[in-house]
């Protein structure tokens, strides 16, 4: 008896357990896989932009002073100066994901020349000149793990970071050029190995800089005056053999009130594809947030003139507008007039497989403007507006467009007979149409800004709505004209020949 009592506590710890776990677990509002073709891209594009933003690069001026045993010279102060990159490729390239860790980048068979002007002087002699510098053999290799910071921005660490220059050749220009190239060779071997032991922690310290702007992205995105969008990380990336996979909170908050809303995200999970670059999967959650914060804010409540009404009645019913307006003003005895449009309630978000539906609860008021410019009632009723969404991709953003299917009257409360307010349902219906959501559609091209690398357009997108969440299918394409100046920060204080190195330290 006692041993079953015993069973029937542990099964009750148990139970609890598994429930504050459920409780405690946190589903995103957007997920973003990123599959081995993007990254394939990346190597193409990425390197290209490389390239071009090194060969840009103004690198400066490397002084200092070394001793020349081989020509019992004690010293020879000596500045490289106009330093310049004219070629830097590196043809063999790849990077491919490492399950649980990282991502892995390999490149080998890199070449660059690099030109400098230089100026040496000696208890001997002094000289100006140029030079150039060929390296080839360049070979990298390293993990870039990603991981989550506190404040949900993605952050990068390279482990395993192995660089080397197999060659380098030095050719000087000038007077005594000949002389000079003399005793190129037994300098090319303490350039080599200095600037081998310079490489990874150059490439570190870059690492730490792209950190540091990623640390300064704003993960709080405002999208109008009403609401903003949380698209921090919730999550490390989750990595595997053929994808990486982001989970960002994916929730919009009032601009005055970061509370979450009174509902939870439920899981949901991405097809298995891998056919385009990036999938990024919208959730149910993330449109009911939506609608929750802009109900909060006020923004679905809505006030129109006569004049506002019949201007969007003319421009979109061509010509029914002019009718529709006089029959209006003929039922409210001719009387200046506005409609107020008020939601009762948070529109009612819904996701079907290849449907995607708004319900808007609402009151609509009838208000005639009297003698003493006071606003009288003259009907009011509830419906409510079944909407279809309508979904396209413009550039970065999401833009979704309303239209109306049903419109659906409750019992009115007016100071007329049912009659008369029943008359006004297609008047109504028309004006919702042809007025307020056309209106509506207008704030909504603004659109929803989606997820996607710095200057990273997308390209071949298709959208599908599921059961929960809605996918969007899309390759990538970097802008080469929004190419952007890039910061080298492991280039200053650089000593090729002592292998003194100035740069910031890497922890």
């Amino acid at each position: 008896m006692r041993t079953k009592a015993v069973q029937v506590l542990w099964g009750c710890f148990f139970l609890w357990d598994l429930y504050i776990s459920s409780a405690q677990t946190v589903y995103p509002g957007i997920k973003a896989r990123v599959t081995q073709r993007a990254l394939d891209y990346g190597v193409l594009a990425g390197v290209e932009m490389i390239e071009q933003m090194v060969m840009e690069k103004n690198i400066p001026d490397l002084k200092g002073s070394e001793s020349l045993e081989f020509l019992k010279v004690d010293y020879v102060n000596y500045n490289f100066s106009n330093i310049k990159i004219n070629a830097f490729s590196f043809p063999n390239t790849s990077l491919a994901f490492v399950p649980g860790v990282g991502i892995k980048a390999l490149t080998n068979h890199g070449r660059a020349n690099i030109s400098t002007n230089w100026e040496i002087k000696s208890p001997l002699f002094q000289d100006t000149g140029g030079a150039d510098l060929f390296l080839s053999g360049v070979y990298f290799t390293g993990i870039i793990v990603l991981a989550r910071n506190d404040f949900g921005h993605l952050i990068l660490k390279l482990q395993d970071c192995y660089a080397q220059v197999s060659h380098g050749h030095v050719s000087f220009s000038g007077e005594l050029s000949v002389l000079y190239n003399s005793f190129a060779e037994p300098m090319e071997k303490p350039i080599l190995k200095n600037l081998n032991e310079m490489l990874c922690p150059i490439i570190m310290s870059e690492v730490e800089a792209l950190n540091a702007n990623l640390s300064m992205l704003e993960v709080l995105t405002k999208i109008d005056n009403y609401i903003l969008l949380d698209y921090s990380l919730i999550s490390s990336p989750e990595i595997t053999e053929n994808y990486m996979e982001l989970n960002l909170k994916g929730v919009f908050y009032p601009l005055d009130n970061l509370t979450d809303p009174p509902f939870l995200p439920v899981p949901f999970a991405l097809p298995e594809r891998h056919d385009s670059m990036l999938y990024v999967g919208i959730s149910e959650f993330f449109f009911k947030s939506a609608s929750f914060a802009y109900f909060t804010s006020g923004a679905f409540n809505v006030t129109l003139s006569m004049k506002e009404i019949s201007n969007h009645l003319v421009q979109n019913s061509q010509g029914l507008g002019n009718v529709l307006s006089r029959i209006a003003e003929i039922y409210i005895l001719s009387q200046p007039f506005m409609v107020r449009v008020m939601a009762i309630e948070p529109p009612v978000i819904s996701l079907q497989p290849g449907s995607f539906t708004l319900d808007i609860p609402a009151s609509m008021v009838l208000l005639a403007q009297t003698e003493n410019s006071t606003a009288e009632a003259i009907v009011s009723m509830d419906f409510v507006a079944s909407t279809s969404v309508g979904l396209v991709i413009l550039g970065q953003r999401l833009v979704c467009s309303l239209s109306l299917n049903r419109f659906r009257l409750s019992l009115p409360e007016s100071n007329r007979s049912n009659i008369e307010v029943l008359r006004f349902e297609n008047i109504l219906s028309s004006i919702l149409h042809f007025g307020i959501l056309p209106l509506a559609n207008a704030k909504l091209q603004q659109g929803i800004p989606l997820p996607n690398p710095h200057k990273i357009s997308f390209v071949n997108s298709d959208i599908e709505v599921f059961e929960g969440f809605l996918l969007i299918s899309t390759d990538l394409k970097y802008e080469t004209s929004l190419k952007q100046q890039l910061s080298f920060h492991g280039w200053e204080g650089l000593n090729l020949i002592s292998g003194q190195w100035r740069g910031k330290p890497v922890a």
